[in-house]
């Protein structure tokens, strides 16, 4: 193949929201050094829902505080963002967590909390038309003025989106966001983050320990495990969507996916 040609397939290949090669973190502690990860290598499509799992201490928040800027991975690591190297927070990323009562300011109104990013970044009248059409795609519209201790905790888990998709980012990271929810309330949300998705066609990285949870919104599934923790498997999951919480359940392919996750997790266990 000729130069010209090789560059031509290079740039044929398409841009990946996130690469990671070689990754590893240590932490330094009294009792000595603690590598959490190591090695860590996988991609991530523009546009993918991608959800992480494995055994509790096995470097998952870490992972996600490195997507997200926060964490400085270990000497050696690639960590690429849109073909770039990743050196801190990065406009295009928006970070949602799970204790959204720590993370919404109790006195703010909801139509305050969203508006917080953006204040002093943007026009009063441009802040205003992105605050409104984030709460409309959440469904809080007519919650606006009221006040987050005024809220069911499944709408301050909304709010706590609302605010990160006003931002416009082409990625969301989720660090088990509805871990602390119930069933009801998760399903619910689930299939609203289905639809968030579907309209803004955000890449969304979504970290849980929730089998069922991952199979069900996910296009692909890493399992983390090991000390330190490398991924250890990789799972396409092949589901038509718009996904139901009770039709895509039944469907022998969730099932099939659903039953490969938990014997790789189980695999990570022994």
């Amino acid at each position: 193949m000729s130069t010209s040609a090789a560059q031509t397939s290079q740039s044929a290949q398409p841009v990946q929201a996130f690469s990671c090669a070689g990754l590893s973190v240590e932490y330094q502690l009294r009792t000595g050094p603690l590598r959490v990860l190591e090695d860590v290598a996988f991609s991530c499509a523009p546009g993918e829902f991608l959800s992480i799992l494995g055994p509790s201490g096995t470097g998952k928040t870490t992972l996600l505080r490195i997507l997200a800027g926060l964490l400085a991975p270990g000497a050696g690591s690639s960590v690429m963002f849109e073909g770039a190297p990743l050196a801190g927070p990065n406009e295009g990323v928006a970070i949602v967590f799970q204790d959204y009562r720590s993370s919404l300011l109790q006195w703010r109104t909801v139509r305050k909390n969203v508006a917080l990013g953006l204040e002093g970044r943007v026009a009063k009248a441009e802040r205003e038309e992105r605050v409104n059409a984030a709460l409309d795609l959440v469904g809080l519209s007519a919650r606006a003025d009221d006040y987050p201790w005024q809220l069911s905790g499944g709408m301050q888990q909304r709010v706590q989106i609302a605010r990160a998709l006003v931002l416009r980012p082409r990625v969301l990271l989720m660090d088990e966001p509805f871990g602390a929810l119930d069933a009801m309330t998760k399903g619910q949300l689930q299939d609203e983050l289905q639809r968030v998705r579907e309209v803004t066609g955000a890449t969304v990285v979504f970290v849980t320990h929730d089998v069922d949870e991952a199979v069900y919104l996910s296009d692909r599934v890493l399992v983390l495990s090991g000390t330190p923790a490398r991924v250890t498997t990789e799972l396409d999951v092949d589901l038509p969507s718009p996904r139901d919480q009770v039709t895509t359940k039944e469907d022998p392919g969730y099932l099939r996916a659903r039953h490969a996750v938990y014997q790789a997790l189980k695999g990570a266990h022994e």
